[in-house]
C-alpha cells in the first residue's frame, strides 16, 4: 500500500477505524512519507483519554522505538517484524480514537504548512530528540505525569504529519515546560532522598 497524498489525519484514522482489522505495516504504509509525524501522534495523543492502568507504558513502548529514529535521520520508521505483523481492530483503534477524531478535525481546519524552517533534515532531527526524551519519561509510571510529555508529542507529531511550524513552536514550548516540571520533580526527589540519607545516619 501506498502513501495517501497530502489527505488528513483525520480522514486515515477514521477509515482505520472502520476496518475489521489492520497490520501495523499498513497502518505505516498507509501514512506513507508522514509516517513518522502520525505514529507519533497516534502513540501519544490516546495518553489524553482516561485509560486503565499501564497504558501509558504500552502507548510509549512505540514511541521509544520511532522518536530515536527521527532523531538520527533515518528515511522511515522501522519496527521489528513481530510488532509490524501484528494486527490491531477496528473496533480498539475506535476507542482509542473515535472520541479524539472530531477535535483533530477542528484542528485540521485551521492548519496548514507554515513556517517550515522547523523542519527539515535538522529541524526533524531536534524534533526526534525530544520526543526520545519525552516518550522515556511517558513510560514512566508517575501519576499524571504522561500528561504533559504526551500533548508534547502530539503537537510534535501533528507539525511534522503537517509540516505546520505554528504546531512545532507549541511543542517547543510545552517542551520547555515539561523539562521545568521534570526539573522540579527530580528536585524534590534528591531532596527526599538526602533527608532520607541524613534521618539513617543520625539514627
Amino acid at each position: 500500500m501506498h502513501g495517501e497524498g497530502d489527505r488528513p489525519i483525520s480522514e486515515i484514522l477514521q477509515e482505520l477505524c472502520e476496518q475489521d482489522s489492520v497490520r501495523i505495516g499498513d497502518i505505516i504504509d498507509r501514512f506513507g512519507g508522514r509516517a513518522f509525524g502520525a505514529l507519533l501522534f497516534v502513540f501519544s495523543i490516546p495518553n489524553l483519554l482516561p485509560l486503565p492502568p499501564g497504558s501509558s507504558t504500552i502507548l510509549g513502548a512505540p514511541l521509544l522505538l520511532l522518536a530515536p529514529q527521527l532523531a538520527l535521520g533515518v528515511s522511515g520508521p522501522w519496527l521489528p517484524r513481530f510488532v509490524d505483523n501484528r494486527s490491531l481492530s477496528g473496533a480498539d483503534l475506535d476507542k482509542a480514537f473515535g472520541r479524539l477524531i472530531p477535535w483533530v478535525q477542528r484542528v485540521e481546519r485551521i492548519s496548514r504548512p507554515r513556517i517550515e524552517l522547523f523542519f527539515g533534515a535538522i529541524g526533524d532531527r531536534i524534533i526526534g530528540a525530544i520526543c526520545s526524551a519525552l516518550a522515556f519519561v511517558l513510560i514512566l509510571p508517575i501519576p499524571l505525569g504522561n500528561l504533559l510529555p504526551a500533548l508534547t508529542i502530539g503537537f510534535f507529531g501533528f507539525a511534522l504529519f503537517s509540516r505546520d511550524g505554528i504546531f512545532a513552536v507549541v511543542g517547543y514550548v510545552l517542551a520547555g515546560v515539561s523539562a521545568f516540571l521534570i526539573y522540579l520533580a527530580a528536585d524534590v526527589v534528591i531532596d527526599g532522598v538526602r533527608l532520607l540519607v541524613n534521618w539513617f545516619g543520625a539514627a
